[in-house]
């Protein structure tokens, strides 16, 4: 009878590669969410009515809509503004809150399946070990015909095998694993968020935008734009950080409770989560269209906005 162990891994694991990729199980379990979300958007625009009674889904997207929309427009107070941010901060919200949930789902975490790495690691090993043998075999004193060369080297090569088998058991990974609770994913949409932020701005202030970061008028405001600099990096890594974290903890949280008491224990602690992982949606997606919408000021306008926040 085998013993349930509890298994907690902060990096992501790989359980299969394609064309020599290595896909991992927050890759596999993105890739499922953003397959879904997009066909529900192609289907919602086929399906979609101009009428006085519309369906109950389609009352729900355009509510959803409908407040994305306002929320963007709160911060820009720009109709421009808002049409260009709002598709990003949408897809970062949507994506993101999906993912979040998409780990709360029954079989993520506990369905398991090998890990492809460990096995790749074991043939090495194995191959290693089979060498070895095989030129001890070589090394012994007396001399031996090829068929009693043959019989050792199968001998040892079965033996070596058991003996790996024996010590290196295939581990076992979850398939599913939220794409937020994977830093590469969280480090990713970090990196998108403050790239467009500087694109808004090259884009909106021309040259001058780069002012903030180089501006050598005096040696306050050329150490300003030294700290400007660094605080874009800080952003990236607050950014994947913050939103890595609570996302990993919950789930790790959930894992615990999970395996240590019955079912109707853990029920307060997923309604917990379902609130981090709204929260963590909408901080992200704020942070992201403030500093989109910050890009886009003067110096002297940031300023001012600052000032007035």
């Amino acid at each position: 009878m085998g013993h349930q162990t509890l298994h907690v891994s902060i990096s992501a694991e790989t359980i299969f590669h394609f064309f020599g990729l290595s896909i991992s199980n927050s890759i596999l379990t993105s890739l499922i969410v953003s397959f879904l979300l997009i066909a529900f958007a192609v289907y919602f625009k086929l399906t979609f009515k101009n009428t006085n009674k519309p369906s109950a889904l389609q009352n729900f997207v355009e509510m959803i809509v409908e407040a994305l929309h306002n929320f963007v427009y709160s911060i820009t107070e720009d109709k421009k503004k808002t049409a260009l941010f709002f598709p990003i901060i949408a897809t970062f919200f949507i994506f993101i809150i999906m993912n979040n949930y998409v780990g709360l789902l029954p079989g993520v975490g506990s369905i398991l399946t090998p890990e492809k790495e460990k096995e790749v690691e074991t043939v090495s090993f194995l191959s290693n070990q089979v060498m070895a043998s095989s030129t001890k075999a070589v090394e012994v004193s007396e001399p031996v015909t090829p068929n009693e060369a043959a019989v050792v080297g199968e001998a040892s090569e079965a033996g070596t095998s058991a003996e790996v088998a024996e010590k290196s058991p295939v581990k076992m990974v979850p398939l599913f694993r939220a794409a937020t609770a994977d830093l590469n994913t969280t480090l990713a949409l970090a990196i998108i968020s403050v790239f467009l932020t500087q694109a808004f701005g090259i884009s909106h202030l021309g040259l001058s935008y780069f002012k903030k970061f180089v501006d050598f008028s005096n040696p306050i405001n050329f150490f300003v734009g030294v700290l400007e600099i660094i605080l874009e990096f800080a952003k990236i890594v607050s950014f994947a950080f913050r939103l890595f974290g609570n996302i990993f903890a919950g789930e790790v949280l959930l894992a615990v409770m999970t395996y240590l008491v019955a079912i109707a224990v853990p029920a307060p602690f997923y309604a917990l989560e379902l609130f981090v992982g709204f929260i963590q949606a909408l901080v992200f997606s704020m942070l992201s269209l403030i500093f989109f919408n910050l890009a886009t000021k003067s110096h002297h306008e940031e300023s001012h906005e600052l000032a007035k926040s």
